[in-house]
């Protein structure tokens, strides 16, 4: 695929352009939904603990031993023909007591023009970057488990590389015979180096808290998850819009109240999944993002964006979950997700 490198500046710093958050740190992709269910579910899942071992990209200290022996692949069919991926695989060693975890995720921006100072063409380069990660869970009591990843961090922009370092630090809460979950995870922290990131060397850190609640006489299951909790402030402010003469000829002012509100309900993603089945084979998933929708819409038209769906269905040897996460009135992403179990039995 070929585009113009107008358009790689703008996937690039789209974010940068209409949010205090994104744009502003090296590798981005690693805030991105790393499954189709993440996608699903609004874009983070840092709670549940179960055979899906894609979820330990944001919370090392879901890794149990329901995944083992399962290779679990997603891969996002982005705007504009952005690729995104990630394939995660899990184990226990019998003389450890510590469940471990390994994985690949990645981003291709595609090809691109590559021209001279006066606009002559003179061939095309490629935009990448991935990350591979290693982590491990242990169990310290029945109702605590901690966990972390350590998270290798390659780019590549035409000539230029970037290299980084972060590590994932995640934990979790639970009461044996209660329906609720906790989950904590502070991601990316680290810092990257090498000739493509001189100036600016920061990984997008978040400080996430995330509780979910499954239903006793309905098999529904819904999750709250904070993000951005470090930083009280995370809205946007036009200063175009600061200001601005009314129809009557008066100033505009900003609501404080309104405002404050609106931050406040930036920092939280609503989920929920339908469990059907004795085993939960077949789910059905819906969330809303506040920070999606506010950051990316566009005032005078109405759209999904924030709203995303999806599902899951487990076959055989085999689970397949898609996701769609609406953005704005430009379109949404696809992600599909597969899950194979390389033994029999799929509950081992």
């Amino acid at each position: 695929m070929k585009k113009s490198p107008f358009l790689f500046i703008i996937c690039l710093h789209s974010t940068f352009l209409f949010s205090q958050l994104g744009g502003i740190n090296v590798f981005e992709f690693l805030n991105s939904p790393g499954s189709a269910r993440q996608t699903a579910l609004g874009g983070s899942l840092i709670m549940v603990e179960d055979g899906d071992g894609s979820l330990v990209n944001q919370n090392p200290a879901l890794s149990n031993p329901l995944m083992d022996n399962k290779i679990s692949f997603n891969h996002q069919f982005h705007l504009a023909g952005i690729q995104e991926g990630m394939l995660n695989y899990s184990f226990q060693p019998d003389s450890l007591d510590l469940h471990f975890h390994v994985g690949l995720q990645y981003v291709s921006f595609g090809n691109f023009i590559q021209a001279d100072e006066i606009g002559n063409q003179i061939g095309e380069f490629s935009a990448s970057e991935a990350a591979i990660f290693a982590g491990a869970s242990k169990k310290i009591n029945e109702r605590i488990k901690i966990g972390a990843n350590l998270k290798f961090l390659t780019a590549n922009y035409a000539s230029e590389n970037g290299f980084g370092v972060g590590v994932d630090l995640g934990a979790k809460y639970k009461v044996p015979g209660k329906p609720w979950d906790l989950g904590i995870a502070l991601q990316n922290v680290g810092l990257a180096f090498g000739s493509l990131h001189q100036t600016n060397r920061k990984l997008p850190l978040d400080l996430k808290i995330g509780y979910s609640f499954r239903l006793k006489h309905l098999p529904f299951r819904y999750s709250i998850t904070g993000h951005h909790l470090y930083q009280w402030n995370i809205r946007y402010i036009d200063p175009e819009s600061i200001n601005q003469p009314d129809i009557l000829g008066g100033v505009v002012t900003e609501n404080r109240f309104k405002s404050e509100v609106d931050n406040f309900f930036r920092h939280f993603v609503f989920a929920g999944e339908f469990l059907f089945g004795k085993r939960g084979l077949f789910n059905l998933r819906f969330a809303y993002n506040h920070l999606r929708r506010q950051e990316l819409k566009v005032s005078s038209f109405t759209s999904l964006g924030g709203f995303s769906l999806g599902f899951g269905m487990h076959i055989k040897r085999f689970q397949i979950d898609y996701g769609v996460g609406f953005y704005n009135l430009a379109g949404a992403t696809n992600h599909l997700g597969i899950r194979i179990n390389l033994r029999d039995d799929w509950n081992k």
